[in-house]
């Protein structure tokens, strides 16, 4: 597709994904505007490279535009999908747009229920280090280089292949990386076998290689599936247990580091030494340097690149210490998530305590998940619960944070709905040691400044 003068319009361009993609295409040569409903520092980011974007939505935004790209949040009633829509012109959801980028690429999408944004950011940083020059949309800015997207030189395009709304089959990559498989999103799939029908469909769109975690039992139903129907399609496994083809061997879990063996088919690769700490991110690493490996890269730079990754923007992102009190932000949003972020914390925090901020994101992952949402909130030293930040959805009735709180130990929750009184409650109990964390997917993460300027 010839991108060169072709006018293309965002509507809700101020989402991560929307965002990436509109950097690529203005970087192709199209001619880029967007719109979204509140300003932000994205907003700023796409103006300095020469997008024009309008704060608000107006029918008139999308005049003279060739083609419109909506945001899956985008509602019909939206002013300006209704004349797209009436004016016949080209329209495109987030995924199909970024679809018609991918044509003529060697193109990886990493899948996954958690650490997708994490492993295409190492993967990216990695093939860098190699000195190739991948183009890559991811769901957050790598810390690394402070973008989320980049229109390289080179033949490959790494992406984040989000699964929430099935719109991911539209990839059709050369390759694919598969952390895991777990029931969410439950405002779009109902269970579990729902969710496996929907990857299992996803790699049926894979070309050549896939990558998959063998330590998930999700993952393993996949590979089992595929393996009984004999796809045509190479599997590299990785993990911790078992016989995996890239076994992660020697693991060493410090405070702000990681580091591992990895031994691909018997034969020793040299030490994985990350910079981030988690157990998880050893995982992601190993699946970064098995698809580098495959897509023709050296395995030694690629581990040189992964030593320098300095992590992805809200994933355990440290955003400052005061008094001997660290402040940590995580986008963690499911129990599985949650339990990974908490262990990383204990991990990081040694003798001292961690208290949590969390804020539930939409009320059906609430409703579905309240119990094990409590179970893992409970190992922090206390959790203070905001309420649940919709995203869109309509409430349900009897669900809120309260579900949550609830099923927790009297001593170890409290249910905090004002921001400003729970920045005051967790100020009143930290002291030298100890690590506060804001946890959620909405907009908790904008107390974590002010926590720190308080301190």
């Amino acid at each position: 597709m010839n991108w060169s003068g072709l006018r293309v319009h965002f509507i809700g361009i101020g989402g991560s994904g929307m965002s990436g993609i509109a950097k690529v295409m203005a970087a192709r040569g199209a001619i880029v505007s967007g719109s979204d409903l509140q300003e932000s520092g994205t907003l700023e980011a796409l103006r300095t490279i020469g997008i024009s974007v309008f704060v608000g939505h107006s029918a008139a935004h999308i005049e003279g535009a060739d083609l419109i790209v909506r945001s899956s949040a985008i509602t019909s009633e939206n002013l300006e999908l209704a004349a797209a829509a009436k004016s016949g012109k080209p329209l495109l959801g987030r995924a199909e747009a970024l679809s018609k980028l991918l044509v003529d690429k060697k193109s990886v999408a990493v899948a996954g229920t958690h650490g997708k944004t994490t492993t295409t950011s190492m993967l990216t940083v990695a093939l860098q280090s190699c000195g190739l020059d991948p183009s890559f949309a991811i769901g957050a800015s790598i810390r690394n280089s402070g973008t989320n997207a980049h229109h390289g030189s080179g033949e490959i395009f790494v992406v984040e292949a989000d699964e929430s709304d099935g719109s991911f089959t539209s990839y059709k990559p050369f390759g694919a990386i598969i952390t895991n498989i777990e029931l969410d999103h439950v405002d779009n799939f109902k269970d579990l076998a729902s969710i496996d029908d929907l990857f299992y469909q996803f790699i049926g769109t894979v070309s050549s290689k896939l990558v998959a975690c063998s330590d998930d039992e999700g993952v393993r139903r996949l590979i089992a599936r595929i393996s009984s129907e004999k796809k045509r399609l190479e599997i590299i496994t990785y993990g911790t247990e078992g016989d995996p083809d890239l076994l992660i061997d020697r693991i060493f879990l410090g405070a702000r580091e990681s580091k591992a063996r990895l031994v691909f088919r018997g034969r020793v690769w040299g030490e994985l030494e990350l910079a981030i700490p988690g157990r998880h991110n050893l995982l992601n690493a190993a699946a970064a340097a098995a698809m580098g490996s495959e897509l023709g890269a050296p395995i030694g730079p690629l581990l040189a690149g992964l030593a320098k990754f300095t992590g992805a923007r809200r994933r355990f992102e440290i955003r400052g210490s005061a008094n001997g009190v660290t402040v940590v932000d995580d986008y963690g949003h499911h129990p599985t998530e949650i339990k990974a972020t908490l262990e990383t914390a204990r991990n990081f925090v040694g003798t001292g305590r961690v208290f949590v901020i969390f804020q539930p994101h939409r009320f059906s992952r609430t409703k579905a998940f309240a119990e094990d949402f409590a179970k893992e909130l409970a190992k922090a030293d206390h959790t203070y619960l905001l309420e649940v930040y919709p995203a869109g959805e309509t409430p349900l009735p009897g669900v809120s944070a309260l579900s949550i709180s609830s099923r927790m130990p009297r001593e170890l929750a409290t249910y905090e709905p004002s921001m400003p009184e729970v920045i005051s409650k967790v100020l009143e109990v930290a002291r030298s040691g100890d690590l506060i964390l804001t946890l959620g997917a909405g907009d908790v993460s904008s107390l974590a400044p002010l926590i720190v300027e308080n301190l």
